[in-house]
């Protein structure tokens, strides 16, 4: 044989992860998966995670050759694409924290032009692998969404409007974060 063959064919991702949303503030202390599927924020079309890394390059000799790089910056985000379409998905898309508002009916007002820093939530992720026993959960202890909505209303198809939860340090060097998350001010990445 040769080429790359599969070694474990349980590794294997393919599917959407499901995303919960709960409160920041009440959960910060919790490294673990804080989330039930009742926190769910419903159907999705698309899961997307980006751990972003920028490097700084040094080059030497002649001509020049690269020869080490630094991270200058991280950053992670998850984008997804909703497809349930009310008021607590909107809010949470408008930068609201839902967790803390009566947006979970299916009728009430999301309000617009009256925009502010987006509100901290906690993101959890649970991507189930085929397998069905294996489980990969991506958490943001603190999070802002960054969306700007845009409702396609098509005649055969549903809307998914995108919302991007970025993650944003949880240590305990700032307020509102937890020195559980001193070495891993991100978040992380939780296999079971």
């Amino acid at each position: 044989m040769s080429g790359p063959t599969i070694k474990d064919s349980g590794t294997l991702a393919l599917g959407l992860a499901q995303v919960r949303v709960i409160a920041s503030a009440a959960n910060i202390a919790k490294p673990g998966v804080a989330s039930t599927a009742s926190d769910s924020i419903g159907a999705l079309a698309s899961t997307k995670f980006t751990a972003e890394v920028e490097f700084w390059r040094h080059e030497s000799g002649f001509p020049l050759k690269e020869d080490s790089i630094i991270p200058l910056r991280e950053k992670a985000h998850l984008e997804c694409q909703y497809e349930e379409i009310k008021p607590y998905t909107l809010a949470l898309a408008r930068g609201f924290d839902p967790t803390t508002e009566s947006y979970t009916a299916s009728s009430g007002e999301v309000t617009l032009g009256n925009m502010a820093a987006p509100e901290y939530v906690r993101m959890e992720a649970q991507y189930t692998f085929p397998s069905g026993s294996n489980y990969m959960y991506i958490i943001f202890p603190r999070a802002q969404v960054s969306a700007s909505t845009e409702l396609d209303l098509a005649k055969e198809d549903n809307a998914k409007p995108t919302l991007t939860f970025e993650s944003k340090l949880s240590d305990s060097g700032v307020t509102g974060g937890n020195a559980i998350w001193d070495d891993k001010p991100l978040g992380h990445i939780i296999f079971t």
